[in-house]
């Protein structure tokens, strides 16, 4: 706001300049108001091009203002108080205010006010002038210097509120990362090591059985312990890779990955492990769209936890798995033929319960942009996860995902 009042001021003075030197005096007279006009106009202008520099100077030092008032008052004396000359010395306050608050602006409107009723009262001394006429733009520069304390005063407080709004928009991001890496790792162990910890369990409280039994079986005990053994080494695989993840620096740019492949053969091995029967139905991986390895990520892990649904509360004989493109929507459907959802299931009361694989579905749902649907889609019985991701929307943000129990 500095820079452009000392260009108004540039304008001014280069309009009352041509008067002011034909108004001097010969000889030294105009020596001293062409010398004036040069100081007044080049610091003008340094201030105008490079205020970021010398704007601290002028700051620190007022008498370089005060200076630069008297001078121009020797061109008010020269041009008179009838040229644009004197609209330019209402900057003087203005700036003063801007500069140095209140106190800088009495000081300066005060001064300015004085030159400008001697320069009036010399220079009309021959004629009754109104007095309205004399005090008008004394009372311009009251004003002015008011209104540049008032605008630095406002400038200050919104500057402040803007650096306030900052630190709390900083700390609530911070806040929503943690929450969010938070959500993330639950997940993440919720998928993978939780799940191969509790197989583990299962497979101690088998060994331990077999063991207490009156006739062992040594062979069916040696089974059981080398499953365990598996399943611990298994767990411990997974806590290392989780822990290379979190490690992991991002990737810059999506890589592409084969998305399908890998789903059928995640089916297969579920398959072979469990005894559930898990079946891939499209006609081709190549007729399928490639996804980031993000998006194949949460994809992978919303169709393993569907199928370990299934497997453990659900009581299903088979799980159905349906892809395919339809319009801009690529469509991941997971059906099974157990006994479906309890009616009156929600989010919160899984939550509250302790089961968040149902939870970790829908906000990986949400971080891949998609749209999740779970319940009985308009089938007899069973479950089925339905997840639609729009494929025209190339960042994959997250969209509102949708659960239905």
């Amino acid at each position: 706001m500095c820079r452009q009042v000392f260009g108004f001021r540039i304008a001014m003075i280069a309009l009352a300049a041509p008067a002011a030197l034909l108004n001097a005096a010969p000889g030294l007279g105009a020596r001293l108001v062409g010398a004036a006009v040069v100081v007044t106009f080049m610091a003008s202008y340094v201030l105008f091009r490079d205020w970021a520099r010398f704007g601290p100077l002028l700051l620190r030092h007022p008498s370089l203002l005060a200076a630069d008032t008297l001078c121009g008052s020797l061109l008010l004396v020269s041009a008179g108080p009838d040229t644009t000359l004197a609209y330019a010395s209402v900057c003087t306050p203005l700036v003063a205010g801007l500069v140095y608050s209140w106190r800088g602006a009495a000081c300066f409107a005060s001064l300015q006010s004085l030159i400008l009723l001697l320069v009036h009262a010399t220079l009309k001394a021959d004629r009754h002038a109104p007095v309205a006429e004399a005090l008008l733009l004394p009372g311009l520069c009251v004003i002015a210097g008011a209104m540049g304390s008032t605008l630095r005063n406002l400038m200050l407080r919104f500057g402040a509120a803007t650096q306030a709004l900052t630190a709390v928009q900083a700390r609530l991001a911070a806040a929503e990362a943690v929450s969010a890496e938070r959500a993330r790792l639950a997940r993440e162990m919720h998928d993978s090591v939780a799940k191969t910890l509790y197989g583990v369990a299962l497979a101690a409280d088998g060994l331990a059985t077999t063991a207490s039994a009156d006739t062992p079986d040594p062979a069916r005990i040696r089974q059981q312990a080398e499953l365990v053994s598996r399943s611990a080494r298994r767990a411990a695989a997974e806590s290392r890779e989780l822990l290379t993840d979190l490690r992991r620096e991002r990737p810059g740019g999506p890589e592409r990955t084969t998305a399908w492949q890998d789903l059928r053969r995640r089916a297969a091995a579920f398959t072979t492990r469990t005894g559930l029967p898990v079946t891939c139905h499209w006609p081709s991986d190549a007729g399928l769209p490639p996804l980031p390895a993000q998006l194949t990520r949460h994809l992978l892990a919303i169709a393993a936890e569907a199928w370990e649904n299934a497997h453990r509360h659900a009581s299903a004989t088979h799980v159905d798995v349906h892809a395919a493109v339809h319009g801009d929507l690529l469509r991941l459907t997971i059906h099974d033929d157990g006994t479906g959802l309890p009616p009156g299931t929600s989010l919160e009361q899984l939550r509250t319960s302790g089961h968040f694989g149902l939870l970790g579905m829908v906000e990986r749902a949400a971080q891949a942009g998609a749209r999740i649907r779970i319940g009985r889609g308009g089938r007899a019985r069973g479950t089925e996860v339905r997840v639609e991701l729009p494929l025209r929307n190339g960042n994959n943000r997250a969209a509102p995902s949708r659960q239905e129990a």
